[in-house]
């Protein structure tokens, strides 16, 4: 693990008050390593939430003076103003729009759908986004599961985003990926009751009303299901193709079959399948087990002629990363060196 790397990993483990990280929070500036002299920013939203950073600025320092190889430690903290919340609304009836929903200066839209929920789609998601950002692509998350949108969490942002002129939304930025979620818009608790329509208005408005800005590929994190979502991506945006995820056993591949069927009807290509959870190996012994049983995707993606991008095994690092706000892509364990893989598959392939 080189030096930066370290020191990332250090920051991420610095609290502040109120809960979160420095990383979490999205509070670190113009980071850099120089030999053994490290320097970044702290940029608090504002001057309140300044003054009480003197201590974790501390905490940092000295955290850091402990690394080897590290020499010097100089830290500033800084204060913005606020962003104005949103004043535009959520939801609502899509409007008329010829064009196809691609968003200006999006270059590659690649939608990751299953056929049931709980097969790790999301997370699957979030950590492919992280592993391409890696990998030196820039790189933007749409979490479309309106329903059970859970990126936020996985991405450890809390944050709102903001709209000054009502009409465009900026979006977050976490981990080196460029996100965009309606639970970034309410309370995580709240829940999302929409019939259909506002669901694709909401849709609408997260992909063209979003400053995107220049991404080399656009993730979209489908909810479960063939539903108004699948619908509409399918027959309005130029989608480059679609991954569907699925777990071993039969009644996750019954429905991933569905999805299959529901991209290839909406002629949308798919680029492969992800067997996720496709082997426990047990800490204690070191024994592999097949929970969820074996060899059921790799023989879908043989019948339909498509490449098994993956098989991801089911991981507790991958769940509490997650659950952390870190995703596990971001390390340097054996499951980021699987999302990597991954990730470097889909370039090699020319389709990022």
């Amino acid at each position: 693990m080189d030096v930066k790397t370290e020191v990332e990993s250090i920051l991420a483990r610095v609290k502040i008050p109120g809960g979160g990280t420095l990383v979490s929070e999205d509070m670190i500036r113009a980071l850099t390593v120089d030999g053994g002299a490290v320097r970044f920013v702290i940029e608090a939203p504002d001057a309140e939430v300044a003054r009480a950073m003197e201590p974790v600025r501390k905490a940092a320092e000295e955290s850091l003076l402990s690394l080897p190889g590290v020499t010097t430690v100089s830290v500033a903290v800084t204060a913005h103003s606020a962003p104005p919340a949103p004043s535009l609304k959520m939801g609502g009836h899509m409007k008329p729009q010829a064009e196809p929903m691609r968003p200006a200066g999006v270059k590659t839209m690649i939608a990751i759908g299953s056929g049931k929920g709980g097969v790790g789609k999301s997370t699957v998601s979030s950590n492919l986004a992280v592993a391409l950002a890696r990998a030196g692509k820039k790189v933007g998350l749409l979490d479309a599961d309106i329903h059970g949108p859970s990126q936020p969490r996985m991405f450890g942002t809390s944050k709102r985003p903001a709209s000054p002129d009502g009409k465009m939304i900026e979006p977050l930025h976490a981990h080196g990926v460029t996100l965009m979620s309606v639970g970034a818009m309410l309370p995580e608790d709240k829940a999302v009751i929409w019939r259909g329509p506002m669901l694709m208005g909401a849709l609408q408005q997260m992909m063209m009303q979003v400053n995107w800005g220049e991404l080399d590929v656009l993730l979209i994190d489908l909810p479960p299901g063939t539903g108004d979502v699948q619908l509409t991506l399918g027959q309005k945006a130029p989608l480059a193709g679609a991954i569907v995820v699925s777990t071993p056993q039969d009644v996750a591949l019954i429905d991933a079959k569905k999805a299959l069927d529901a991209f290839m009807t909406l002629k949308v290509p798919v680029l492969g399948l992800i067997e996720n959870m496709a082997v426990f190996t047990c800490p204690h012994c070191g024994k592999d087990s097949h929970i969820f049983g074996q060899g059921g995707v790799q023989a879908e993606a043989e019948r339909l002629g498509v490449p098994l991008l993956a098989q991801l095994p089911i991981d507790l690092e991958t769940r509490m990363a997650g659950d952390a706000g870190v995703p596990v892509a971001l390390s340097e364990s054996s499951m980021s060196q699987a999302y990597a893989a991954l990730a470097d598959r889909l370039i090699q392939g020319g389709i990022v």
